[in-house]
């Protein structure tokens, strides 16, 4: 393991300059496992180390590590640090294709293969979903009524929607794909979201979809699914603009 100051400047490559930090650091983090400098069961450096050495603030390095997380490819101790999960070369794979959709110029194709399956689940879930499933849906959507104000809070319900979604789809790979996508474009759907005209209209598309589900219409639910997702892309895709300027 990297653990002095010039290693880890040559291993992360020096400050970020990206306003949207959260990618890169992801993806220097999956450069970094992949070229060996950890055993599984090692101690990443400490989020304070990582954030000094790459330039940017730490709750981009936070941001990145739950990712990670999510993955599968990182375990974070609360008190203790963040570790590798397995040996290098069980997760090259993984972290090399992660790391390929990281690139800023990939995340458009991102958010493209989302539209397609949040669109699926809301297909399955319409004739699957359980009425303890159904509950939490409206639960997380009264929350995001009741955030409208506070889009932080907002859009932790809208993922935690379509969390439960996904999870009422029945279909654990269908799930477990769809989370990792969204973990890796939140710091995007938070920066979309950014007047009240935009959250009314959001709440408004997921009531919709929540009425389809309801209804048990496989058709309704899906169709409002992709009216919400090209409405979403439509709105993510000037931030990604504004990244590459």
């Amino acid at each position: 393991m990297v653990d002095n100051s010039r290693g880890l400047d040559s291993a992360f490559g020096g400050t970020i300059k990206s306003s949207t930090a959260m990618a890169e650091v992801t993806r220097r983090l999956l450069d970094y496992i992949a070229s060996g400098s950890l055993a599984e069961g090692d101690r990443l450096p400490p989020e304070r180390q990582l954030a000094t050495h790459m330039g940017v603030g730490r709750s981009a390095v936070r941001e990145a590590l739950a990712a990670l997380e999510i993955l599968g490819i990182v375990t974070v101790r609360p008190g203790s640090g963040t570790y590798l999960s397995g040996g290098t070369s069980e997760l090259l794979p993984q972290t090399l294709s992660w790391g390929i959709l990281l690139h800023s110029d990939k995340t458009r194709e991102l958010i493209e293969v989302r539209q397609g399956l949040e669109t699926q689940a809301a297909l399955l879930a319409a004739t699957r979903i359980s009425d303890t499933s159904l509950t939490a849906l409206r639960e997380h959507t009264e929350t995001m009524e009741n955030s409208l104000g506070d889009y932080h809070r907002f859009v932790t319900a809208d993922m935690l929607f379509h969390h439960e979604l996904a999870s009422g789809a029945d279909n654990v790979l269908l799930r477990d794909t769809l989370q990792s996508v969204r973990s890796l474009i939140r710091v995007w759907v938070e920066r979309a979201l950014n007047d009240d005209d935009h959250a009314r209209l959001t709440l408004a598309e997921h009531r919709a979809i929540l009425a389809g589900l309801e209804a048990h219409d496989p058709i309704a639910a899906a169709e409002a699914m992709r009216r919400h997702m090209t409405s979403a892309t439509e709105r993510l895709l000037p931030t990604l603009d504004d990244e590459s300027r």
